[in-house]
């Protein structure tokens, strides 16, 4: 009765200021449009479409990166995963952050000296273009998607929270929006106006967690550890929620889910399309590695941060109270906020209720906006201008075909979404990454570091590591089979695991040697030294 009690008083006092968190709202939107339509301006050509002109820092990248990255699931779905399960809800956040050595070391350089707009340009520089850059562009749009509903399921838990509603049809309007102006980014401003959207609101984003996370501290006297006791008494298990196996462990099949998810994790990073876009961004390879360097510590500090956000709102908010609000969790941050201005009903509460979830819009905005730049840019430059066009798309007919890329892709994120609103967002983004990591790492590792390598490895390990992945996730309790599952009142799950990862990443790359061993087609020589020579020096990179 009090968690009811407690979640209605939230509930209104939301309604009660609906005034200020439309103007918060309302004021970001406004500021990125005018950004956006700023970048449109100086947007002239496919390079300055797909790639900003080439035009950004180490430290202008980086921070966009940031700003890709750290989605809703890192804000909402990460906090609410620590609240719920504690330590295990916190290895999200280091499967998160471990993931970036991956990508610098082996990915970051070689993709920005050897392509020039999407991941197939590297693919199809020593191999056949049409079946390369097919199986790449699918791959690249499936694995967008997934992490599209991610970020508009955090976009409807949100303000549903913050209207004080509970129906179907606010969420679902909420969602609708969300898509148009993440359309709207893409086609009006194109990768200029998405990267100076990421960089405000990673700043933003920054901010705000920074705030929330001294107020938290400073409510038991910058001690950690009587903040975790606190956590720990809140949450009903005791000394079990510091400790690993909450959700973890419990049983064999939860240990398998568990490695199952830290390979999509700390794998998946090096195959997102959305992030491996970004690379193309800067002028130089350098450049690129100082981006990611920038990034890492950004993300870093970021994700230390969470553990205060997901244990504050364990301890001050209480597990009861979020989960009646949103059964995985995803409210958990705008829950704290309000608990930390003051409480349901009060003025402050109110403010930092207001000013964290608009922050989280704006991360749920400039995500979306990045990934259907990223799908829609892999759609017009690989299976359009390449496969379908045969090479002979001019560059604004290509652009063109991107922009209508953007509508087509938003409108399936939308639909598929309104569906998908029971789901952690945390978890929602694991699944992209267990996607990236079977279909898509593969592929990029063996193209760049084996000679041998060629075009139906190359189409092997991308729809091996693509079908299985999905048909897993399909067939798995994320679809069917429990109370959170997308289709809760039905039952066909025989996959046992919420992740795919441990079956369809080996998949991928075991499709690959074998497609390549088996092929007739022998590799071609001189274009692996050339790409070999581009990709650790530049010579010859666009």
């Amino acid at each position: 009765m009090t968690t009811v009690l407690t979640v209605s008083r939230t509930a209104t006092a939301a309604s009660g200021h609906r005034g200020l968190t439309m103007t918060l709202f309302g004021a970001f939107v406004l500021v990125t449009l005018v950004i956006t339509v700023w970048a449109g301006r100086r947007t002239k050509g496919a390079a300055d479409f797909y790639a900003g002109g080439r035009g950004f820092s180490g430290l202008q990248n980086g921070l966009a990166i940031s700003g890709d990255y750290m989605s809703a699931a890192s804000f909402l779905g990460i906090a609410g995963a620590i609240a719920l399960f504690g330590y295990d809800g916190f290895l999200y956040s280091i499967g998160f952050l471990v993931a970036w050595l991956v990508a610098l070391l082996l990915i970051a350089e070689p993709l920005r000296n050897s392509g020039r707009y999407t991941m197939a340009d590297v693919l199809a520089f020593r191999m056949r273009q049409r079946p390369v850059r097919t199986a790449a562009g699918i791959s690249t749009i499936v694995v967008s998607i997934f992490y599209l509903l991610a970020q508009m399921v955090g976009a409807g838990s949100l303000v549903a929270l913050l209207l004080g509603v509970s129906g179907e049809g606010a969420k679902r309007w909420t969602v609708v929006a969300v898509g148009a102006l993440m359309v709207l980014y893409v086609v009006v401003g194109g990768m200029k106006g998405t990267t100076w959207v990421q960089i405000v609101k990673a700043v933003l984003l920054i901010a705000g967690a920074a705030l929330m996370t001294v107020l938290v501290l400073a409510r038991y006297h910058f001690n950690i550890s009587s903040l975790l006791g606190a956590a720990a008494d809140a949450s009903g298990k005791a000394s079990a929620f510091l400790e690993p196996g909450l959700k973890y462990g419990t049983t064999g099949t939860t240990k398998l889910d568990f490695i199952s998810l830290g390979l999509a994790l700390v794998l998946g990073t090096a195959g997102l399309p959305h992030i491996l876009v970004r690379f193309y961004t800067v002028p130089t390879a350098r450049a690129a590695r100082k981006s990611v360097l920038w990034a890492i510590g950004i993300i870093g500090v970021f994700y230390l941060m969470t553990l205060a956000l997901g244990f504050g709102a364990a301890a001050l908010v209480g597990p009861k109270v979020i989960k009646a609000s949103n059964a995985a969790g995803n409210t958990a941050a705008p829950l704290l906020a309000q608990e930390l201005g003051g409480g349901a009903g009060s003025g402050g509460g109110a403010v930092l209720l207001a000013v964290i979830s608009a922050v989280a819009f704006a991360t749920i905005l400039a995500v979306v906006a990045g990934l259907t730049l990223a799908s829609s840019a892999s759609f017009a430059h690989d299976l359009y201008a390449n496969v379908i066009r045969r090479g002979r798309a001019g560059e604004q007919e290509e652009v063109r075909a991107a922009k209508l890329a953007a509508v087509a892709i938003g409108a399936i994120a939308i639909l598929l979404s309104i569906f998908a609103d029971q789901l952690n967002t945390a978890a929602l983004v694991a699944l992209a990454f267990a996607v990236a990591a079977s279909a898509n790492l593969p592929t990029l590792l063996y193209s760049l570091f084996w000679k041998r390598f060629n075009t139906a490895g190359a189409v092997s390990s991308v729809y091996a590591g693509l079908v299985s992945s999905v048909v897993l996730v399909v067939f798995s309790p994320v679809v069917s089979g429990a109370k959170t599952s997308l289709l809760p009142h039905r039952d066909f799950h025989w996959f046992p695991l919420e992740n795919p990862g441990l079956i369809s990443i080996p998949i991928g790359f075991l499709a690959g040697w074998i497609g390549t061993l088996l092929a007739k087609d022998t590799a071609d020589a001189a274009k692996y030294a050339e790409l070999e020579v581009r990709s650790l020096t530049g010579l010859g990179a666009h």
